[in-house]
C-alpha cells in the first residue's frame, strides 16, 4: 500500500458502532483486578526470618511472568474492537458499477512519434492502454484522442474488443491538425464522466503539456473535478517536472513491465473509494473480521496446561449458545465472518451462485443471482423490495430475460419511488426503444419484410398485439456478426480511414 493510499484509509477510518468501545475500559479493569490478586504475595508470620520466608514462597517471581489473564484480556479487547465495527470504505451499490469508470485521453500528435520509448511513444502508449483495459474487463472505459482538437473515439464500454480496433487506428495522420490541446480533452473527458452513475477518473497518456493546459488542469482540480492521472510517455525530465507541478494530478512513468499498470489501477481505485466514502446513501463496509485471526491465535494458548481460565471458557460457551440459530453452516467461518461477509468474499471471487446462497442482504443476494445468469430468480427477489434501486434491479433482470413490457413497468415503478433516479430514467428509455425495435421487426417479418436476424430460435414479446404470434428460424444466408471483432472485420474501410473522416467532420463543425 502506498503512502497516499495509507493517508486516504486513515482519513476515512472510524467505527460503525463506537459504543462497543466502552467495553475496553471494562476489560482493562477486569484484567487489573485479577492480575493484582494473582500476583499478591502470601503473608507469612513476621517471626520467620526474611531469607527463610523467601525460600518458602512458591512462585515468588510470578509478578514478572505472563499470566493467563493477560491473554484473555487481549482476546476480549480484540473481540470488543471487532464488535465496534472498524471501517474505512463503503459498500458499493450493487446496481452501480463496482469499479470506477475511466476516460483515457491519448495524445495523438507528431511529438508522440519520437522513439525514445521504442518503438515510439504513441505505440508504447497504445500497448499500455491495451494492458489497462485488459485488467479492467467488465469496467466502463472510454477513449478520447486529441492533438489540436479533441475527439471521443469510443464512449464508455465494458468490452475491450469494442475499444481495441479503434485504438489501433489512431495515428497523427487521422487527426485534423497537429497540436497540443490537452485542455479540450480534459473538458470532453469531464463531460463523459458526468453521464456516469459512479465516480471515475481521467487518465492522460502524453509526453508534455503547455502552460495554457497547465492552468486548465489546476482550475479543474480547484473545482473538485474528477481525479487526473498523467501516464508519462517520454524521457524529457523537464516535461515530467511540469506535469508533476500540476495541482491535484498524479504522475506515473511508463515502465517496461506492468508495474505502472498496477499503479494506475491502485490510484483509480483509491479515487473511487474516496468518492464513494462521500455517498451517504451507501452503508459502511464492516471490517471487524480482521481481528478474528489474532484472536484465534491467542485462543490456541488455552489448550496449554495452566492457561485455561474456566470463567472465560464459560463466557465463550454462553456466547455460542446465545448466537443466532439461523446462521448458515459454513464451519469455522461462522465463528469469524457474518453470512454477508462470506457472501462478499465469494462474490469477489466471482463465485456468484455460492454468493447468492450465502448473502442475507436481499439486494446483494438478488445481484449475485443476476450475475450468475438467473435473471428470473433475481427479478423475483428484487420485486418484493420497496426501494427505487430494487425496482431498477428488477427491470434489468427482466430485460435480460427478454420480458420487455414488465421491465418497462419496473422502471416506471422505480421513477414513482424516486423521480430523480437517473439510472431508472435511462433504462426506461432504453427498454422502450428495445421493445419498439423488436415489435417493428416483428411486424416486418409478419408482412413478408426482412428475413430473420440470425438467431437460432427467437420468440418476441407480443403483448401489444403488433403482428401475429410466430417464431423465426435461423436464415440460411449471411448472418449478422455476433461479436465486435466479427463486426469490425465486415467494415470495408480501415478504422483509421473511418476515424480520419469523422474527426475532420467534427473539426469542421466545431465553433472556431
Amino acid at each position: 500500500m502506498t503512502l497516499d493510499e495509507l493517508s486516504t484509509t486513515a482519513s476515512l477510518f472510524h467505527f460503525i458502532r463506537p459504543w462497543w468501545l466502552v467495553g475496553l475500559p471494562v476489560v482493562g479493569l477486569i484484567w487489573w483486578l485479577i492480575r493484582r490478586a494473582a500476583t499478591r504475595g502470601v503473608a507469612l508470620p513476621p517471626v520467620i526470618a526474611p531469607h527463610l520466608a523467601a525460600a518458602l514462597t512458591v512462585n515468588r517471581n510470578e509478578r514478572k511472568t505472563i499470566l493467563p489473564i493477560d491473554g484473555v484480556a487481549v482476546l476480549l479487547g480484540l473481540v470488543t474492537l471487532a464488535a465496534a465495527g472498524p471501517t474505512w470504505s463503503r459498500v458499493p451499490n450493487p446496481l452501480v458499477a463496482d469499479t470506477a469508470p475511466v476516460v483515457i485521453a491519448l495524445k495523438v500528435s507528431k511529438s508522440m512519434m519520437q522513439t525514445d520509448l521504442p518503438p515510439s511513444r504513441l505505440e508504447r502508449s497504445k500497448h499500455k492502454v491495451r494492458d489497462l483495459i485488459g485488467e479492467r474487463a467488465g469496467a466502463k472505459t472510454a477513449l478520447v484522442a486529441y492533438a489540436a482538437t479533441a475527439h471521443q473515439v469510443v464512449p464508455p464500454t465494458e468490452d475491450p474488443d469494442v475499444l481495441t480496433p479503434f485504438l489501433e487506428g489512431l495515428s497523427p495522420e487521422v487527426m485534423p491538425r497537429d497540436g497540443e490541446a490537452a485542455r479540450n480533452a480534459l473538458q470532453m473527458a469531464s463531460a463523459i464522466l458526468e453521464t456516469q452513475s459512479s465516480p471515475g477518473a481521467i487518465i492522460f497518456l502524453l509526453d508534455r503539456i503547455t502552460d495554457a493546459d497547465k492552468k486548465a488542469f489546476s482550475d479543474h482540480a480547484q473545482s473538485d473535478g474528477a481525479p487526473v492521472i498523467f501516464w508519462f510517455a517520454g524521457r524529457d525530465t523537464a516535461a515530467r517536472d511540469t506535469l508533476g507541478a500540476v495541482e491535484g494530478a498524479t504522475v506515473i512513468d511508463i515502465s517496461p513491465d506492468k508495474g505502472d499498470v498496477a499503479q494506475v489501477m491502485r490510484n483509480v481505485e483509491a479515487a473511487y473509494q474516496q468518492a464513494l466514502a462521500g455517498d451517504d446513501r451507501q452503508k459502511w463496509n464492516d471490517e471487524g473480521w480482521i481481528f478474528a485471526w489474532p484472536a484465534a491465535l491467542l485462543a490456541l494458548f488455552w489448550f496449554r496446561k495452566g492457561w485455561t481460565m474456566r470463567w472465560s471458557a464459560a463466557v465463550i460457551a454462553i456466547v455460542l449458545v446465545l448466537s443466532t440459530d439461523d446462521a448458515r453452516a459454513e464451519g469455522w467461518r461462522d465463528w469469524f465472518f457474518t453470512p454477508d461477509q462470506q457472501g462478499m468474499r465469494a462474490f469477489e471471487a466471482k463465485e456468484f451462485q455460492r454468493a447468492a446462497d450465502l448473502f442475507e442482504d436481499p439486494m446483494w443476494q438478488a445481484y449475485s443471482l443476476y450475475k450468475s445468469g438467473k435473471y428470473e430468480e433475481a427479478a423475483e427477489i428484487y420485486a418484493w423490495q420497496d426501494s427505487s434501486h430494487a425496482a431498477v434491479g428488477e427491470g434489468l433482470s427482466l430485460i435480460r430475460s427478454r420480458s420487455y413490457r414488465p421491465a418497462i413497468a419496473a422502471f416506471e415503478k422505480a421513477l414513482e419511488r424516486d423521480p430523480d433516479n437517473a439510472i431508472a430514467a435511462h433504462n426506461l428509455e432504453l427498454a422502450r426503444y428495445i421493445l419498439d425495435y423488436v415489435e417493428t421487426t416483428r411486424e416486418q417479418s409478419d408482412t413478408g419484410g426482412e428475413a430473420g436476424i440470425g438467431a437460432d430460435d427467437v420468440v418476441y414479446d407480443n403483448e401489444a398485439g403488433r403482428g401475429a404470434d410466430s417464431e423465426q428460424q435461423a436464415s440460411s444466408g449471411e448472418t449478422t456478426p455476433e461479436t465486435a471483432e466479427q463486426w469490425m472485420r465486415t467494415v470495408d474501410t480501415r478504422t483509421g480511414d473511418f476515424l480520419k473522416s469523422r474527426f475532420a467532420l467534427e473539426a469542421a463543425r466545431a465553433p472556431q
